[in-house]
This record gives structure tokens, sequence and C-alpha cells, in this order.
């Protein structure tokens, strides 16, 4: 039975109070009170050594296996893309279809890093994206420093859609390598600055003029979480011989009645397949159905899938 696209790319909440406006009930776990300050002001916070090293050391080697790429011989790095994105600005930029491998769930299954996203959310009770894994090499021919910024959601839907995203750094993230940038001024003055745009402004990417993007320093193990409303993107490796690697972790409220959703995510999991969405092609080698069994999970993480209730 085939499974119907979702345009979305991300997940969203149902939640009706907007992130940056949660009054906290639950005492911090992982954030600090100045991160929580750096959270609801600039859209983003980043949670230091989130998974242990020996767990970031051996999904660096897998993603390596899995991309059929030698870390000693550059000369393999460039291999053509398996399949192209649906969002052609992922084109080119070192998504690695794969979802479901047991060195994935392990980290989801961190308690430092749901934890963390127990403080973000003030609550327990979250389900965690079925997410993929990058793989950036250097670019060839050294073009656009500045890269791609955009929004992930619709920025002219009122209220704004509520939804965070996440980044684990596999190897050192600094402005040589480029990775994850965005635009804080944004996220702080959108309501001022969406004023100043026509009204037939593009929803998705920012009129750029003025604005400055941050980039921040990311070390392996580094857990960057950010608002979904904060506008972002991924910034070129213009490195000499360094590779950019990430695996994308965030989590969002639990929807136990949601019975439709609950199967498939457990299907994805036992069947080691990819979400249907436009913005995750899949591998056409099928490579995890081949090469990996379905990922053991431990109670936090049956929790985490849907496949046993909170």
């Amino acid at each position: 039975m085939g499974h119907a696209l979702k345009r979305d790319a991300h997940w969203t909440s149902s939640s009706t109070v907007q992130l940056k406006d949660i009054k906290k009930k639950l005492p911090l776990r992982v954030l600090s009170e100045a991160d929580w300050k750096q959270w609801t002001t600039k859209g983003y916070v980043i949670v230091r050594q989130a998974v242990p090293a020996a767990n970031v050391e051996r999904l660096a080697d897998l993603l390596w296996k899995f991309d059929e790429k030698d870390p000693a011989d550059s000369s393999t790095w460039y291999a053509p893309q398996r399949r192209d994105h649906i969002m052609k600005e992922l084109n080119g930029t070192g998504m690695l279809e794969i979802y479901n491998h047991q060195y994935l769930w392990d980290n989801r299954m961190e308690k430092r890093v749901y934890d963390a996203f127990v403080d973000i959310w003030d609550r327990e009770d979250l389900w965690v994206a079925i997410d993929r894994a990058n793989l950036n090499p250097p670019k060839k021919v050294k073009g656009n420093a500045d890269g791609f910024i955009h929004w992930d959601v619709d920025t002219s839907i009122t209220p704004p859609p509520i939804g965070v995203q996440g980044v684990l750094s596999l190897k050192k993230q600094d402005g040589d390598v480029g990775g994850f940038q965005s635009v804080p001024y944004l996220f702080e003055h959108f309501n001022e600055w969406v004023k100043t745009q026509p009204a037939d402004r593009d929803p998705m990417h920012p009129d750029m003029t003025g604005l400055s993007r941050v980039n921040v320093d990311m070390e392996p193990g580094d857990l960057m979480i950010f608002n979904s409303l904060l506008a972002h993107g991924v910034r070129p490796n213009h490195s000499d011989n360094r590779v950019r690697m990430a695996q994308y972790i965030s989590m969002f409220p639990a929807d136990p009645e949601d019975a439709e959703t609950r199967a498939e995510r457990v299907r994805l999991w036992r069947e080691l397949d990819h979400p249907k969405r436009d913005a995750f092609p899949g591998d056409p080698r099928g490579w995890e159905a081949k090469n990996a069994t379905t990922a053991k999970l431990n109670p936090l993480g049956e929790k985490l899938l849907g496949l046993t209730d909170w």
C-alpha cells in the first residue's frame, strides 16, 4: 500500500502557546536560566556534550559507510546525489537518507537529549522526530559564501506554526566548515520587521537586506535546538579538507489519539523506512533495510516512538 507524501517538511504542534511565551511549570533539567533566556529571545540554544563521545564516533563511522565514501580519500567525497529533493535548496547539501539505524536511535534515547526537549516544551509526553543525518564535504568551487536562508514554516500564517528542530554536531563546526547559520534578529524583532515588508513578500525566504547571519561554533556531541520560526540555513563548507557531519534530532508533543500517525511511526521504525514527506526523498538503494535490523528501544525510546503510552 502506498503512502502519500506530506508537503510539510517538519513536525509542528497543535499547541496554542508560542514557545517563547511559555511560562515554566516544570523545573529546568538541562538548560540554565541564561540558556532559557537565550532560547526565548534569540530562538536557539546549544546543549553542550548532549551525547557521549563514543556515540558520536560510531555514528560518524557509520555515515561514511552508508554514503559509500572513504574518510581518508577525498576523491570519494563527491559522488553524485542519489536522488533529487523536491525542496531544491537541499540539493547538494549532503543530506543522508538514513533514519532508523540503532545508532541514530541511541542518540535520540539519551536522557540528556530528552531532558533538553522537556525543558523546551515544558512537558514530558514527547515523540521524537524520525529524521536523518548529514555529511557535507568542502565545496570544490568556492562560490556563494553566505549560503541560503529560509524558514521551515510559513511565516504568513496567523497564529504562526509552532515547531522545534535540532542538530547534533558529529564534527567540529566553525566558520570554515560552514553548517548551521541563522538570523536571531528576525526572530526577536519579527513583528516590527514584517511591517516594513511588501504584502506579497515570500513567507518562506526573508529579504536579507540589512540583516546579518550568525554562525555558532559547535563541538562534536553538541546539540543545537532552534525554534522553527528562526530563519536559518546551511552555510557552505569552504574548508580545505574537513567535512561537516550531523544528526537531526527534534521532539514534539505526543499525540497518541492520532492512530494513523502513530501506526506509521511504528512502521517506519520496524521496517527501517523513511518518512513520506516531500523533504525526505529516501534512499533508492534501501541500504538500511538491507544492512541493519530494527533498533532496540529502551522504555524511554518506546514512549518517544509511540510504541507505548506516556
